[in-house]
């Protein structure tokens, strides 16, 4: 196998933003965290928090800063109601947007949830050369996302280009 082919395994933090979820009940986080290591990645922390965003800042701060730490795909909290705030927590830590994964993400919801698809404000960028992508709190929402569109990017063998062979270049 060719070194163009060989896959690089990462390593990634999930965390899952819910004022209702528990360990018990997080199938969004459980989700993620097996596609992750179903690719071969590896699952850095994982975390449950409720929807505050200080407490979301301070977290994401500390994993941005982890040299260790490729990635962070947070569930939850990206919605219109009640307290949704991870946009508002975290966008500000972000060094770069990266605009079409949230255009992306809706098209391809609209896909399977109709207009419902405007109210998401799922986002990714890249904060310290640490990719960062926050998605709604509903497993099928993070299987969507996953399954259409991050685990590509996180392929190394996808092509013309991915986040696994560029964040080396990131950091530069």
């Amino acid at each position: 196998m060719s070194a163009l082919n060989e896959r690089i395994p990462l390593s990634i933090c999930v965390l899952t933003v819910s004022d209702t979820r528990t360990a018990a009940n997080d199938t969004s986080g459980d989700y993620l965290a097996e596609a992750l290591r179903a690719d071969g990645h590896r699952v850095a922390e994982r975390a449950l928090l409720p929807d505050d965003r200080y407490a979301m800042r301070a977290l994401v701060s500390r994993w941005i800063a982890d040299p260790e730490v490729d990635g962070i795909l947070v569930t939850g909290g990206t919605g219109f109601t009640g307290r949704d705030s991870t946009p508002e927590a975290l966008l500000p830590l972000l060094d770069k947007e990266m605009p079409g994964f949230g255009e992306l993400f809706r098209a391809v919801s609209f896909e399977e949830i109709g207009t419902s698809s405007l109210q998401s404000r799922a986002f990714a960028g890249l904060a310290n050369a640490t990719f960062v992508f926050a998605l709604p709190g509903s497993t099928s929402a993070c299987t969507t996302a996953w399954e259409r569109i991050i685990r590509h990017q996180l392929d190394s063998t996808t092509r013309p280009c991915n986040l696994a062979t560029i964040r080396p270049r990131l950091k530069e």
